[in-house]
């Protein structure tokens, strides 16, 4: 299989819009390079806060990728002529899987995440130390490497709030990294769900290479009112890490399958969207606890009432 990837250098404040436009027309969403320095042996980085961020995204070629590459060259126009300097250029190149996966290879180094979180490509070698929590980490072609903000966000919040015997849901799993850290803090029964069927089959490989797929269920799809409906007052912990606006979409659902006191992480918002996204949630009869920014972007921690 060959493929067209996409890559757009953008301003964290346009990160989302850009990635949204990118989804709405490739393939297994997008992935997120956030700038970063590397330290020592080069092992281990940090990320260069403020710095431009690139996005990639990925076309399969199949005769309709022109069509598309051409939507996207016109949404990126839009963008750019609404916010001067936020938007890039759209770059492409043409690559086979395997060296796409190469190419990720090179850039993905081991991370260290709160106090016991570690993230380990599974290419890459590591001795843990006393109390750290390890997992390994194989994106493949879906999102979730642990470099993105939110992501660090969410993972930071789960090791404060999993507790031994919880049920998780994890929703928009991408490579299974939020999945991944709910079980290995303790969480009994996680289930991670994604519309994507790339992300689906890489966090079950993810599950599979950590020895977790007996408590890990990967399931393809999303919440909808039906689901719901069924999944009621199943979770002690929901996790989302997605887009502003499906997060309000999703906010009656996911506040159903919330147990009575049970805790939500939501993800991926943008400061400029923070009114509309907490009013869904309170709306959804979720009551706020904290919101936790990293540059322009938020966490809100949102519990259920008993």
């Amino acid at each position: 299989m060959q493929w067209i990837e996409l890559t757009v250098q953008a301003h964290p404040e346009a990160v989302e819009s850009v990635s949204e436009l990118l989804m709405r027309y490739t393939h297994g969403g997008v992935a997120i390079e956030e700038p970063i320095e590397l330290l020592d042996d080069g092992q281990e980085y940090r990320i260069l806060p403020g710095h431009p961020v690139k996005i990639h995204a990925y076309l399969a070629v199949d005769g309709r990728e022109e069509e598309a590459q051409q939507r996207i060259a016109e949404g990126l126009w839009h963008l750019a002529s609404i916010g001067a300097g936020l938007v890039g250029e759209l770059e492409t190149r043409l690559i086979r899987e395997e060296d796409w996966a190469s190419a990720w290879k090179e850039s993905y180094h081991v991370t260290h995440i709160g106090r016991r979180l570690v993230i380990c490509p599974s290419w890459r070698e590591y001795t843990p130390a006393e109390g750290e929590v390890v997992m390994t980490l194989d994106p493949g072609m879906a999102f979730g490497t642990g470099l993105h903000p939110t992501t660090r966000m969410c993972l930071e919040e789960l090791e404060r709030r999993v507790q031994p015997g919880m049920r998780v849901l994890d929703l928009g799993t991408g490579s299974g990294i939020l999945a991944l850290a709910a079980a290995l803090l303790g969480a009994d029964e996680v289930d991670a769900y994604d519309i994507s069927d790339v992300a689906v089959a890489s966090a079950r490989e993810n599950a599979e290479r950590n020895h977790l797929s007996e408590r890990i269920r990967v399931i393809h799809g999303t919440l909808d009112e039906e689901r719901s409906l069924a999944l009621t007052g199943r979770y002690h912990l929901l996790v989302v890490n997605i887009l502003a606006g499906v997060i309000c979409s999703l906010a009656p659902f996911m506040a159903t399958v919330l147990a009575p006191g049970g805790l939500l992480l939501a993800s991926g918002v943008l400061q400029e969207h923070r009114e509309k996204v907490e009013q869904a949630l309170k709306a959804a009869g979720l009551c706020p606890m904290a919101t936790v920014q990293t540059d322009d972007w938020l966490l809100f921690v949102m519990r259920k009432p008993a």
